[in-house]
């Protein structure tokens, strides 16, 4: 098979996934650009796709993960998206005829190392809400009780900026909130004192002040034109008030840190990871484990630090 034929056969492979699978278009892109290297990769070696052996796609991994071929190196992720793309082209190319086995079947994608999240300590929270707080206008206010309300009740940003003022329940001692997360699928966790204050300051002194020059809106989390706060100006909170705080790696602090961070805290002060799941709106635990890694971290150190026989 020339370099033309093998074209011509990967063209005939984007077809099918286009025409017959009913991929999107991200998706045909996606499989034409792993797919060219990968051809090309075939072509400077001389082999068509029938001679290929499970050792070419072996150290094709390994290329792609170090960008030997002149091209960007990749990661775990994207190397194992790039192997999933060339194996499917394979079982194409021998349910055509054109070879008599496929050389990616047996061969497992690079692993992917555990993304540990990242916390930040409760004295950081402290200094990130202080700077929140900053001032007593409007802003200052919504941005406070934007800020106690993420890390008190680890919700995803997106879910907070959709409150509307109806899902809020700030009963003192039954404060709660009600919060719709992936899949629309709901969940009520609680708020606790701080947040609680926070929010009612906003509603009481500032929500009226900038919903005033807008239409009418639900939303809990208002900017200047009385519209709902984006994702975007949120982000832009947190990262002006980790700035002020003066916090390490500001320019990091993300509004998932905050939730990192309330699954942290809670675990390290002996919350069941059940119970965390179910805060954070996990559909399975094993999501939620991986923050028991970094309490075990924690207890580590301190073991370390504290036992006489340790080191």
């Amino acid at each position: 098979m020339s370099a033309t034929t093998t074209a011509r056969a990967l063209q005939e492979y984007l077809d099918h996934l286009t025409i017959e699978r009913g991929r999107s278009a991200n998706t045909i892109t996606a499989y034409r650009r792993d797919l060219a290297r990968y051809t090309a990769y075939l072509d400077g070696l001389g082999l068509d796709p029938g001679e290929v052996t499970m050792s070419v796609v072996e150290d094709y991994v390994v290329v792609v993960r170090t960008g030997s071929d002149g091209g960007s190196a990749l990661a775990a992720g994207s190397a194992a998206r790039s192997l999933a793309a060339l194996r499917g082209w394979h079982s194409f190319v021998l349910d055509e005829g054109q070879a008599t086995h496929n050389p990616a079947h047996g061969i497992r994608p690079p692993a992917q190392g555990k993304r540990l999240p990242k916390a930040i300590s409760t004295h950081e929270v402290e200094l990130l809400l202080a700077a929140a707080g900053a001032g007593d206008g409007p802003a200052s206010l919504r941005d406070r009780a934007l800020l106690e309300l993420l890390y008190s009740t680890g919700a995803r940003i997106s879910e907070a900026i959709n409150l509307d003022v109806d899902d809020l329940d700030l009963t003192p001692g039954l404060a709660s909130v009600r919060l719709f997360g992936k899949g629309s699928k709901e969940r009520v966790v609680p708020v606790g004192s701080y947040a609680v204050d926070a929010l009612d300051a906003y509603l009481v002194r500032a929500r009226p002040e900038l919903a005033g020059a807008g239409r009418g809106t639900p939303g809990v989390f208002l900017n200047t034109r009385g519209a709902r706060l984006s994702r975007q100006s949120a982000w832009a909170i947190l990262r002006a008030s980790a700035e002020l705080a003066g916090l390490p790696g500001a320019a990091h602090v993300s509004p998932h840190t905050l939730r990192h961070s309330f699954a942290t805290h809670l675990l390290s002060g002996g919350a069941d990871v059940r119970v965390v799941q179910e805060l954070l709106g996990h559909a399975s635990v094993t999501t939620t484990q991986i923050y028991t890694m970094v309490t075990a971290d924690a207890l580590r150190e301190v073991y370390i630090q504290s036992h006489p026989r340790a080191l």
